[in-house]
């Protein structure tokens, strides 16, 4: 909004001129994320408890411990970080960009989508919500309107193209069925991290390094020199997404110094969903969708371990886990929570160093 508002002036006034940078605005946006976040952490917490009586209900085959350490504390922290992303790029973001509002839809349709399900959940007092069919079905919608939407705002070439890390001239080509498989990408994103949010913090940081990785990535994507000189497949525009990424990781920091152990507030599936959504939509906008499996791999091990536990219970009767996702197993095993939050906190940062080592950068 400021840069559509300024960028007239911008040839004639040196001050202005900052307006133009992706840099400045990315920067200027993670801050303003950052405050209102703070800002309004406690009047949102206060505004989520007052009508939730009791907080968010607490699996009774989850851990033991949760019944005492997590009881009464409220969800749908995800509206305190939409609180924050949201108005930070309007602000901050040129509104002219059509990956911009792409991600955004993507963004704002999981988390009300999260919302619902952590309404109906404070609501009935039950941890169903909504149903997974009616979860999927929503996801698959939302999903296909932007993957059709982000691949007509891509070069031709490669719009209906995989691109393969490490190899520049390697795509694989889905032709008019990629919009599906870019569908799958932002669900199997949104759901991946609504799977790790489990425990406090333990989602948030992931997420935040992600946004970080993928914020470089969009930045040197969007830009043909940099994209020239690195050997990375170009696409004009989406330089402009660094600045909503950078308002995610503000957003995320502010709502991580309420969800710092003890939580007063945990991310609900409003937060997960609509974070894991956004990450996926990145990933489809900027073609590093397998990048987002490498960069995000806490989120794939915590998905395939749920897949693995189901899979081999239906067939044998008996748990290759202790509990699924994973980071129950190793409550189960008598971890501390901070223990594993760390930990799975250290193995999401060397992922994310690998993703990163994919940019061959010489």
């Amino acid at each position: 909004m400021i840069y559509n508002l300024l960028s007239p002036f911008s040839e004639g006034f040196i001050l202005f001129n900052l307006f133009r940078y992706v840099t400045f605005r990315s920067g200027a946006a993670c801050m303003t994320a950052l405050f209102i976040s703070l800002f309004f952490g406690n009047a949102i917490i206060r505004w989520l408890r007052s009508f939730q009586n009791g907080g968010q209900p607490i699996r009774t085959d989850g851990p033991e411990g949760h019944l005492l350490t997590k009881k009464g504390t409220p969800t749908m922290g995800g509206v305190l970080m939409l609180a924050g992303l949201v108005p930070a790029t309007l602000i901050w973001a040129d509104l002219r960009n059509g990956f911009v509002w792409a991600v955004l839809l993507v963004t704002l349709s999981y988390g009300a989508l999260g919302f619902w399900d952590d309404w109906l959940k404070v609501t009935k007092r039950n941890t169903k919500g909504v149903s997974g069919t009616m979860k999927l079905v929503v996801q698959a919608g939302v999903g296909l309107i932007a993957a059709i939407w982000i691949t007509s705002l891509q070069p031709s070439g490669m719009a209906f193209k995989l691109s393969i890390p490490f190899l520049k001239d390697t795509m694989l080509n889905f032709s008019i069925l990629f919009p599906v498989v870019a569908m799958l990408v932002m669900m199997g994103a949104s759901n991946a991290v609504n799977l790790t949010d489990g425990l406090d913090g333990l989602a948030t940081v992931p997420v935040l390094l992600a946004a970080a990785v993928f914020g470089l990535i969009a930045y040197l994507v969007g830009n043909r020199i940099f994209a020239d000189y690195l050997q990375l497949n170009g696409v004009p525009g989406t330089a402009e997404l660094a600045v909503f990424l950078s308002a995610l990781i503000g957003a995320g920091l502010g709502f991580l110094w309420f969800n710092a152990p003890p939580a007063a507030v945990f991310m609900g599936d409003t937060g997960s969903l609509a974070l894991g959504g956004a990450l996926g939509a990145v990933a489809v906008a900027t073609k590093h969708e397998i990048v987002l499996a490498i960069v995000g791999g806490l989120f794939v091990v915590e998905t395939v371990s749920v897949i693995i536990q189901v899979f081999w219970y239906k067939r044998t009767g008996r748990r290759v886990f202790l509990m699924a996702p994973l980071h129950h197993h190793f409550e189960k095993k008598g971890w501390a929570e901070p223990t594993i939050v760390i930990r799975f906190w250290i193995i999401a940062m060397i992922l994310a160093l690998v993703g990163l080592s994919t940019l061959k950068i010489r």
